[in-house]
């Protein structure tokens, strides 16, 4: 692994080592284009693959068949001539497709002829009473725990929300030992009906059977409440109780731990930054670029793959990356393309296969207006401490849109810059203004996209022409 980029400019770079990355990298350096492959974790694998090359846990079964197909993936990737940097962090990319990353805490700008972003997912907030507490974390943080140091909880355990991942990781905890009191299943009743006509298409996919044996193991071992209807958290600077409504009636559970989960989404920021169009997705509630069928962006030699695209699962986010590539090769090299790699109906075959059931899985867990929207004095900008009263009264003296918002109450300028915030302040100014998500947009998101320090920018090479940009003379 490079601790540095080795070269100025790179036919095919590419963000992000989870399913797609690791697909479109290994496919991009196989037709022999010079490619780089960053990403800001500690190893390969994103959050699916998470600590592949390293999870202490080795009894297969624990973490599942699909887990390991990542190690597939990271070998065919390493025995390839892809250049690979770890912890490499990238905080801007342009129209231009220059790329600044920052690696062990100085930056470097490289240029590519094609860029593929395969930045993935995040997980949708849940801004519910109590989320803020110490002892409330999201599914996800806990998966990571779990498949990078096998930690799993041992103290009284909540799990809330809905998706598949809920029940993966549900299923991961039990295998290794651990503790769940009760699971809260969050799914509307309606959503059950909604999802019907796409029944067929996920009876004959690959979910249908896992799923229902995953539900089956968990149902068999933990008590599941279905039908919630309200969530809260509660405690004295630390979670203590976990108070819902199932069925018109309430009950009030004590809890050392909460664990929410609503699904995922894509993670939008670098692709926006770079000023790719994204449009609300209306099925998945979230913003989604607007791609080709080859996952071409907006900006000229711009690709996305994998959830970052819209989320499809892991087995399609490999496909998508493979697409990505694939047509990277094509403009870059077409001959090679021809010759060395799938034919790209081979690979749209095996992603209309690979996405199949996705439309029912999406319908059955769309999330609820009442835990994506909240109300009164439940915060829903983590880093500036904005309640969602704050955010209503600012709509009510001027506040448009979220960009507005951030003159009134700093939302989204925190160091996570809108990535917990941002979904819900959309929302909640469109519910406010009797607007659509689409109308009221997003935050306008600028280079750098992660925080970097004064003393790494200072320390950047500038050339003549950039000190007199700002020189006066």
């Amino acid at each position: 692994m490079s601790v540095a980029p080795k070269r100025e400019a790179y036919d095919v770079v590419v963000i992000g080592a989870g399913p797609a990355g690791l697909a479109a990298a290994a496919t991009s350096a196989e037709a022999g284009l010079s490619t780089l492959l960053l990403d800001e974790n500690i190893g390969p694998g994103g959050q699916v693959f998470r600590a592949i090359s390293s999870t202490p846990v080795t009894e297969r079964n624990q973490l599942g068949a699909d887990y390991w197909v990542g190690a597939d993936l990271v070998q065919s990737l390493r025995a390839s001539s892809a250049e690979v940097i770890q912890r490499a962090t990238v905080w801007s990319l342009d129209r231009n497709l220059d790329i600044a990353v920052s690696i062990g805490g100085a930056s470097a700008f490289v240029k590519a002829k094609r860029v593929i972003l395969a930045t993935g997912a995040l997980e949708r907030p849940f801004p519910i009473p109590g989320w803020t507490l110490p002892g409330v974390m999201t599914a996800g943080a806990a998966q990571t725990m779990l498949k990078s140091s096998a930690l799993v909880p041992d103290g009284r355990t909540v799990i809330a929300g809905q998706g598949p991942l809920l029940w993966l990781l549900a299923a991961q905890i039990l295998r290794l030992g651990g503790r769940i009191d009760r699971i809260l299943d969050t799914t509307e009743r309606g959503n059950y009906f909604a999802a019907l006509p796409h029944a067929f298409a996920f009876l004959t996919s690959p979910y249908f059977a896992k799923g229902l044996s995953m539900m089956r193991e968990v149902k068999a071992k933990v008590q599941v409440v279905s039908g919630v209807t309200e969530l809260s958290a509660a405690g004295d600077g630390q979670l203590a109780s976990v108070s819902y409504v199932a069925g018109g009636n309430r009950e009030t559970i004590p809890a050392d731990l909460l664990l929410l989960h609503q699904g995922v989404v894509p993670n939008v920021n670098l692709a926006m930054s770079a000023g790719i169009e994204h449009r609300w997705d209306d099925l998945q509630l979230c913003w989604s670029p607007v791609l080709d069928a080859s996952g071409n962006s907006s900006v000229a030699g711009i690709a996305i793959a994998g959830d970052g695209a819209g989320i499809g699962g892991a087995n399609a986010a490999v496909v998508r990356g493979r697409i990505a590539a694939r047509a990277a090769v094509e403009a870059l090299a077409p001959a090679a393309a021809a010759n060395k790699l799938p034919a790209m109906a081979t690979l749209r075959s095996d992603l209309a296969k690979a996405e199949r059931g996705r439309l029912f899985l999406d319908t059955l867990f769309r999330p609820a207006p009442q835990f994506r929207i909240p109300s009164g004095d439940t915060i829903v900008c983590r880093c500036e401490e904005v309640t969602a009263k704050d955010v209503l009264d600012s709509v009510a003296i001027g506040a448009t849109g979220p960009n507005q918002l951030k003159a009134y109450r700093r939302t989204g300028m925190g160091p996570c810059q809108g990535r917990l915030c941002g979904l819900t302040v959309t929302e909640l100014m469109a519910q406010a203004r009797g607007k659509t998500p689409q109308e009221i947009g997003y935050y306008r998101l600028r280079a750098p996209v992660k925080p970097i320090t004064l003393a790494e920018l200072a320390a950047v090479p500038k050339g003549e022409a950039d000190v007199k940009a700002v020189v006066r003379g």
